[in-house]
């Protein structure tokens, strides 16, 4: 009789709790079982290992065989279990020294050839390993993702590759991660959009106090092309952020790219997305489309034709800033920090306003078409901007003054990092005390906020999103107090009307 020990972990949402394997090599009848609550990808695993060690030139015994998923109440899925488990039998054969196993995480599943095939949402396993000070290995295609976690990272080809390197035999140099600094990549730049100056205002408010967007105009005014350079405009990620952003696409399949490892996620789903691709779920649990923009930009565009149902999911992650989806006998949670820019038409038929164009919708419909958008919902959006059609001179001519991104991007910085030493976090997400402590105000802006909140029955949280929006004009005039023209000028983004509040 023989037993060995191996170290890996599952994976629920981001979290990657630790599992023990356990091999034992008994007397009796042939026969190979696993226990401790292996779904159907685990069970198979039997075939897939037997395969890869007789490929491999390993005699696979001839003895009973149990396999111990540990702890047994929690539930193992994937093919990530292949590799231990094949270990766990070679090394309870003698095949190496069992000590090479005691500071090591192993993963990947195998072919029945022998080769090591990549397995996803990695990322948060090996992050964990190495806060605990193991080192890890897993398949070749795996290690350009998961060295961004600094780890020890040992890539292997296939099960003779990594028996060789614990045997001592043929050692695998671990892969290196890559620069910090990795290139942010190239997005669209703001200079290619003509006119549009309020707009392009807002625009840099957003990016500078990271808050939520909403655009509204006829069709073909720039509101997409606005959104999309959102992200050219913002800083790059820190490593912290990078890391939990590429987690999440480690989880989704979606492999992070080393050069462009700190760029920020730009997430554009189509209007007939479900809820439960918006917000995660599906057998397995799988991050939806705002846990993939965590740390970026979800953008949605046609906001009204989004269902209902899909809107009103997205009302807790925007204050929470997290989602946790629920499934029977299964529960995980998701990142989803993420920087809501919304574009819709004024109305149905999307003329409403238009100088060039008649609208020819009555007013009942505009009515049921702008319901379509809760209050609660549109509450949470920081500011509400028109996006009106320019004028023939401009697109011919273009605009001589317009800035390019780089330029809006280096004032948005300045002001990230002033926010960041003030209070640790973005102006959109200050609350409590350090909301009151940052945006103190005088009189005069209180009164200015008294007429707006009785004439458009502003609520405390609109209350709130105004000081904020009002803390970002401030910053990014280089004022440390907030002045009442940088409240009037937070209202007249807020409220849609520009002449509703001159400051004198």
């Amino acid at each position: 009789m023989s037993l060995a020990i191996l170290h890996c972990r599952a994976q629920y949402g981001t979290a990657a709790p630790p599992v023990t394997i356990e091999v034992f090599l008994s007397g009796g009848l042939p026969a190979f079982t696993i226990v401790g609550m292996a779904e159907t990808a685990v069970r198979e695993s039997k075939d897939r290992v037997r395969g890869a060690l007789m490929s491999s030139g390993f005699e696979f015994p001839q003895q009973r065989i149990t396999i111990s998923l540990g702890p047994a109440e929690m539930r193992k899925a994937g093919g990530r279990y292949d590799l231990p488990i094949a270990l766990g039998i070679l090394a309870a054969r003698k095949q190496f020294p069992l000590a090479a196993l005691n500071d090591v995480e192993c993963y990947g599943e195998l072919a029945l050839n022998g080769e090591l095939r990549p397995v996803s949402g990695l990322l948060p396993a090996v992050l964990k390993a190495h806060e605990s000070g193991r080192s890890v290995i897993v398949p070749r295609d795996n290690a350009p993702e998961v060295a961004l976690s600094g780890a020890d990272v040992v890539p292997a080809a296939s099960l003779l590759e990594v028996t060789a390197h614990l045997a001592g035999k043929q050692r695998i140099d671990f892969a290196r991660s890559p620069d910090p600094e990795s290139d942010a990549g190239q997005s669209p730049d703001l200079a290619d959009v003509k006119g549009q100056q309020h707009a392009k205002r807002a625009l840099e408010i957003a990016a500078a106090g990271n808050h939520n967007l909403l655009m509204i105009g006829p069709p073909g005014t720039g509101k997409s092309m606005l959104s999309r350079r959102l992200p050219g405009l913002l800083p790059t990620m820190s490593k912290s952020e990078a890391l939990e952003t590429a987690a999440v696409k480690s989880i989704a399949g979606m492999p992070t790219i080393a050069a462009q490892w700190r760029r920020r996620p730009f997430r554009a789903p189509h209007h007939t997305a479900s809820a439960a691709a918006l917000v995660g779920g599906g057998p397995k649990l799988s991050p939806g489309e705002i846990s993939r923009a965590h740390n970026g930009v979800l953008f949605l565009d046609e906001l009204p034709e989004f269902n209902r149902n899909v809107l009103e999911a997205l009302r807790e992650p925007m204050e929470t800033g997290s989602i946790t989806i629920a499934r029977a006998g299964m529960q995980a949670e998701f990142p989803a920090r993420f920087q809501l820019v919304a574009a819709m038409n004024p109305c149905p038929c999307g003329y409403l306003g238009d100088s060039k164009s008649d609208c020819r919708c009555s007013g009942d419909r505009v009515v049921s078409y702008r319901n379509k958008i809760s209050g609660p919902l549109l509450d949470r959006i920081d500011l509400h901007v028109e996006v009106m059609r320019p004028s023939t001179e401009m697109l011919r001519d273009g605009d001589p003054d317009g800035e390019n991104s780089a330029t809006v991007a280096a004032r948005v910085a300045h002001v990230w990092r002033q926010q960041i030493e003030r209070s640790g976090v973005a102006n959109a997400r200050l609350e409590g005390k350090e909301l009151a402590a940052v945006c103190e105000i005088d009189e005069q802006c209180w009164a200015l906020l008294e007429r707006a909140a009785e004439r458009f029955n502003l609520s405390a949280r609109a209350h709130q999103r105004v000081l904020r929006v009002s803390r970002t004009i401030a910053d990014l005039a280089g004022d440390r107090k907030i002045a009442p023209s940088h409240v009037a000028e937070a209202l007249s983004l807020r409220c849609l009307d520009r002449r509703l509040y001159e400051y004198e």
